[in-house]
C-alpha cells in the first residue's frame, strides 16, 4: 500500500509538464518550415509585421560630392543661349583686357566648345556644332572694329570672321568630335541594355 501511494507523488510532476498537441514528425516538419522561412526572409503566417523604424536607403538621394564637377544636361535652347551668352562676355573681356585680341578670344574659344558638346543632354546632341560657330559670331560683336555706324560693324566683323576662321573650325571640330564620341557610347548602351533584356534561346 505505501508503494502504491508514493507512485502519484513520485509520477506527478511529470503529469504537470505541458505537452505538445502536435506528434513528433509534425514538430520536425513545422521547426523545419520555420527555418526556411527565416532564411527566405518570409513572415510566418499570422506574425504581425514589425514597424518600420529605419527607411531605406536606396530611395535616399545620394549627397553630393564635394570635389566632383558640375555636370548639367542643357537642352537645344538651353546650350546655345549658354555658349551664345559666355561668348559675348568673353569677347568684351578680350576687348577691355587683351587690346581686342582676336588670338586671346579664340583660345579662350576652345574650352567652351568643349563644355557645350559635354553638357548638352543626349537628345539633342546634334546641336552642339551648329549652335557653337554662331556664339563664336555673337561674341565677336563687342571686338568687331568700324567706323560709320552699323555698316562699319558688320563690316569688322565678317573680317574677323575671315581671318579667324581657323579658331571657329577648330572649335566645330572639336565640338563635332565630342558629340559623335557620345553618339557612339550612347548607341553602344543602347544594345547592351537590348541584348541583356532579350530572354534566352
Amino acid at each position: 500500500m505505501e508503494q502504491y501511494r508514493t507512485r502519484p507523488a513520485r509520477y506527478g510532476p511529470r503529469r504537470d509538464r505541458p505537452r505538445s498537441s502536435l506528434p513528433p514528425q509534425a514538430k520536425r516538419g513545422a521547426e523545419s518550415e520555420a527555418a526556411v522561412r527565416a532564411e527566405r526572409g518570409e513572415r510566418a503566417p499570422g506574425a504581425q509585421r514589425r514597424p518600420a523604424t529605419v527607411r531605406r536607403t536606396a530611395s535616399a538621394p545620394a549627397a553630393p560630392h564635394a570635389g566632383r564637377l558640375p555636370n548639367p544636361r542643357l537642352t537645344g535652347l538651353g546650350s546655345g543661349l549658354f555658349c551664345g551668352l559666355v561668348m559675348f562676355l568673353l569677347g568684351g573681356l578680350s576687348a577691355v583686357l587683351f587690346g581686342a585680341s582676336l588670338t586671346a578670344y579664340g583660345v579662350l574659344f576652345l574650352p567652351v566648345c568643349v563644355l557645350t558638346a559635354v553638357w548638352v543632354r543626349r537628345g539633342d546632341l546634334m546641336i552642339a556644332p551648329v549652335v557653337v560657330p554662331i556664339a563664336f559670331a555673337v561674341g565677336l560683336l563687342p571686338m568687331a572694329d568700324g567706323d560709320g555706324g552699323t555698316g562699319g560693324r558688320l563690316m569688322g566683323l565678317v573680317t574677323a570672321l575671315a581671318t579667324q576662321a581657323g579658331w571657329l573650325y577648330g572649335g566645330t571640330l572639336v565640338a563635332g568630335l565630342i558629340v559623335i564620341v557620345r553618339r557612339i557610347r550612347l548607341m553602344h548602351r543602347r544594345r547592351t541594355a537590348a541584348a541583356g533584356a532579350r530572354p534566352p534561346v
